[in-house]
This record gives structure tokens, C-alpha cells and sequence, in this order.
């Protein structure tokens, strides 16, 4: 008789984490090594610097200030590396169906109720529609072309119109237009309106909403490394 394992599964060490987040950045971005690596040098070479001219110049102060600007040095090679590893999931995932999905259920923090999974949606197409419910009021965010969506953004405002009378509902598409949003700005965008109502509000519009929703087939979400959630851990 097989007994089966308990153990929890076992995470990704940090060094195989950083080599996954290079390579996944190095795709958009060729030169990132050397980047890191200039950073990473000069930083530590400023630290030197800074050893031989505060005094007393001793060889032990120039290699302590060496080792600090070395920490430093990797440090901002990090913080420039997750920056970096963010802007290539956007451009990687731009124009994929179920990117809006993947963004929002990823991105918009605590004051944000949002799902990968499209409350509206066409077959055909894959042209989706998505919902965010937050203390901003309610979200309607259109993927795909806007002529192809008007009756599904139609459809999903009058359902929020009918159960969360009073509540601001916004409508944004993705794209690259004049009055689209990029995929990119799409969470700062959301995350910048204006606090509309309260927690218990929010909370008893998500289920009015959610009660008058059908369900639907969910759209592939672009798959690949999150940033969000594979940052480096600082040195310490």
C-alpha cells in the first residue's frame, strides 16, 4: 500500500527564479545582461571611489566601501531587472486574447474584485468583455474590436445599471487608440479613479451583480512568468 506524500510542493530557488526572469526578459529585451552587469560594476566602482577618498584611505575602508557598493550595485540590478521583466509581459501579451483577464485578476490589489474569466464573451471572435467591481464603482473592460463589442458592453451596463442603481460605471477598451487604454496602463488606469463608495457597498454590489451574471467559457490567458509574483528578494 503507497502512502501519499504531504509534504508541501517545493518552490523554485531563488537563483533558478532569477535565471527564469532573465531569460524570460532577455526575449524583449537582448541586451538586459549587459545591463545588468554595467550596473552591477558601476555602482561597486563608485563605492571604491568612495573608499579612497574618505578618510583614513586604508585598504580596509576601500574594500568595506567596495562590498557596499557591490550589495548596492546588485540591488538596483534587481529593481531594474523586475521593472524590465514587467514592460516585457506587457509587450509579450499585448493583443492576446485573455491578457485584460490576466492583468486584472494579477494587478488591481485589494480595493478590486476582478476575474481572468469573461463575463461576456464571442465564440467567434474572442472578442471579451470583463468586470472589476471596487470602492471606484463598477468596471466594464472591452477586449477585442469596438464595433463587435457594442452589444456585449451594452448588455453587461445594463446589468450592473439594474442592480447597482446609483454605483459609477465605467467602460474602457484595450487597445492602442485614441481613447483606448493600452494593456500596459490598463490597472494603473482602474486604480486611479476615484473613491465612490464603501467596503459594504462594494461588497453587496459584487453580489447583485454576480447573481444576474451568466457564466461563460473562459479565454486562454497568455502564459509565462508574472512579474507580480516572481520578484527577487533584496539582499540582505
Amino acid at each position: 500500500m503507497s502512502s501519499r506524500s504531504t509534504s508541501p510542493e517545493k518552490r523554485p530557488g531563488f537563483f533558478r527564479q532569477l535565471r527564469s526572469l532573465v531569460t524570460f526578459t532577455k526575449d524583449v529585451y537582448p541586451w538586459l545582461p549587459w545591463v545588468l552587469i554595467a550596473i552591477i560594476v558601476v555602482v561597486t566602482a563608485l563605492g571604491v571611489l568612495v573608499g579612497f577618498f574618505i578618510p583614513p584611505a586604508a585598504i580596509w575602508s576601500i574594500i568595506l566601501w567596495g562590498v557596499t557598493g557591490l550589495m548596492f550595485g546588485f540591488l538596483a540590478a534587481m529593481i531594474t531587472l523586475t521593472r524590465l521583466s514587467t514592460t516585457a509581459m506587457y509587450k509579450k501579451i499585448d493583443g492576446m486574447p485573455g491578457a485584460a483577464g490576466h492583468v486584472l485578476s494579477t494587478a488591481l490589489g485589494r480595493k478590486w474584485s476582478a476575474s481572468d474569466t469573461p463575463v461576456g464573451v464571442n465564440p467567434k471572435t474572442q472578442d471579451a468583455v470583463y468586470r472589476v467591481v471596487g470602492r471606484g464603482g463598477v468596471v466594464i473592460v472591452g477586449e477585442g474590436s469596438r464595433g463587435r463589442l457594442t452589444r456585449l458592453i451594452a448588455d453587461e451596463k445594463m446589468k450592473a445599471q439594474r442592480v447597482a442603481t446609483g454605483v459609477p460605471i465605467n467602460v474602457f477598451y484595450i487597445g492602442h487608440g485614441a481613447e483606448d487604454v493600452p494593456i500596459a496602463k490598463l490597472a494603473s488606469t482602474i486604480k486611479s479613479l476615484p473613491t465612490k463608495i464603501d467596503r459594504g457597498t462594494m461588497g453587496a454590489v459584487i453580489k447583485r451583480i454576480d447573481s444576474v451574471s451568466q457564466s461563460v467559457t473562459s479565454l486562454p490567458i497568455p502564459k509565462g512568468i508574472d512579474p507580480m509574483k516572481a520578484r527577487a528578494p533584496r539582499p540582505r
